[in-house]
């Protein structure tokens, strides 16, 4: 068994309360018997009502009817009427927000983490000529100005400010042309089957290829992100599924977060990669492939439940050689995509969960596999936590990983998720198959 300072990865005592050690961040997680009986989903607080799903939602300010509550969009995707191709359409104007339904939208996020005003401060950061020039147009109509202006209006109420100038508010707008801080929004508030209100559209409930899509266009806004501000080191990619995992709307969407630094788990990760050029392998692949806990794979990326969480987490690792999300090729992504999308359908759009990105930093030198943990947020912690730094995860490895695998069995005979995902004992699962030292 692996050893972290001294202690076990992972040890079953004979009471049988596991102990985990998460060997990147050195977290101690305990499994306590009995503490599984608790239910793993979420309490229905309210009611289900019923719902139309023909017609066009207006749930909350994702949802298509309320387009305008949101700032101007930078781009959106929409599938064509014939075939499965998708039209990817810059800077939409006023006059086409209502013309159609986006199947995706790339849009500001009103309330930015780190906030345009933290980039101009800090480093004089400014619009860029081809943002400036489409900030300029979109206000060169009353449409334009009217919406933008609307939306600054609806942040300084939500804010409790009042009596600010025109242009002060044109001055604030900056943010939505250039800003930092993004989100990628779904079309659909439920899915397409919805009877109910608990029929929401999770990342499980869109097909195979609207997640790939979902995925290729956020790393699209990851790659303009970069290359409107100079300045980002690192860009924070995660997905909040229902207001348990922190979400503000229960509508599917990710976030993207420019940053100035790499972020304590990155580089205390990449510090240990610095003495150890096949840890990921060792530590986490083939960590995972020696104890059972590989639920899923194919020939780009495999799934296993991750060790030392204070929530239950699974790990989805990128196979290929490359090391960012915008190096992918066309077929890894879709690769890796459909091994993420056959997780979150078994994880079913009722639990609350995290999607967490992690990769190599641009300026880094050391390597860093892509890959993304899925953190069933199904406990809170408290007290003993806080006190002790030692977490209770509900559920141990093994048992998190038989709750998952008859799950993606079934729902790879139904069809539902990509025919190429092999599942628990059909995966080769070869030890070392992630690939990421072969290339800096």
């Amino acid at each position: 068994m692996e050893i972290y300072h001294n202690k076990q990865i992972l040890t079953k005592m004979l009471d049988g309360t596991g102990k985990q050690i998460n060997p990147f961040t050195g977290m101690e997680v305990w499994t306590i018997p009995g503490r599984n009986r608790k239910p793993i989903y979420n309490s229905i607080k309210i009611e289900p009502k019923p719902v139309d799903s023909k017609k066009i939602e207006n749930y909350c300010n994702f949802c298509a009817t309320n387009y305008k509550n949101t700032p101007p969009e930078k781009a959106r995707l929409v599938k064509m009427k014939h075939g499965s191709s998708y039209e990817l359409c810059l800077h939409a104007k006023t006059s086409r927000i209502f013309s159609e339904l986006a199947d995706f939208r790339r849009i500001p996020n009103l309330f930015e983490i780190v906030t345009f005003d933290y980039w101009r401060r800090n480093y004089d950061y400014k619009l860029s000529d081809s943002n400036n020039i489409w900030k300029s147009q979109y206000l060169s109509t009353k449409e334009g100005k009217e919406h933008v202006l609307n939306v600054v209006d609806l942040k300084l109420k939500i804010s409790g400010v009042t009596s600010v100038s025109e242009e002060k508010k044109i001055f604030m707008s900056d943010a939505f042309f250039g800003g930092g801080h993004e989100l990628i929004v779904a079309n659909r508030h439920f899915n397409t089957k919805a009877k109910t209100t608990i029929d929401l559209c999770s990342s499980g409930e869109l097909t195979s290829l609207e997640h790939f899509n979902y995925f290729s266009f956020t790393i699209k806004a990851m790659k303009d992100i970069y290359e409107q501000n100079r300045y980002i080191r690192y860009i924070s990619v995660f997905q909040n599924w229902l207001k348990d995992a922190g979400a503000s709307f229960d509508h599917l969407h990710k976030q993207l977060v420019a940053l100035d630094e790499w972020g304590a788990s990155v580089e205390k990760e990449l510090e240990l990669a610095k003495h150890n050029s096949n840890m990921y392998n060792e530590l986490a692949a083939n960590f995972a492939i020696y104890n059972n806990l590989v639920l899923a794979e194919n020939n780009y990326a495999i799934a296993f439940v991750d060790i030392g969480h204070m929530y239950p987490s699974i790990a989805i690792y990128s196979k290929s050689n490359h090391l960012r999300p915008e190096e992918h090729n066309k077929t890894e992504l879709k690769g890796i995509s459909d091994v993420v999308h056959a997780i979150h359908a078994a994880t079913k759009n009722s639990i609350a969960c995290n999607e967490e990105w992690y990769y190599t930093p641009r300026d880094s030198i050391i390597p860093m596999p892509w890959h993304i943990l899925i953190k069933w947020r199904v406990n809170t912690p408290a007290g003993f936590e806080g006190g002790t730094k030692i977490f209770i995860n509900p559920i141990a490895p093994i048992d998190f990983r038989d709750i998952i695998v008859p799950r993606l069995y079934d729902l790879k005979e139904e069809n539902r998720i990509d025919q190429n995902v092999k599942i628990y004992d059909e995966s080769p699962m070869r030890v070392n198959c992630l690939k990421y030292g072969g290339k800096i």
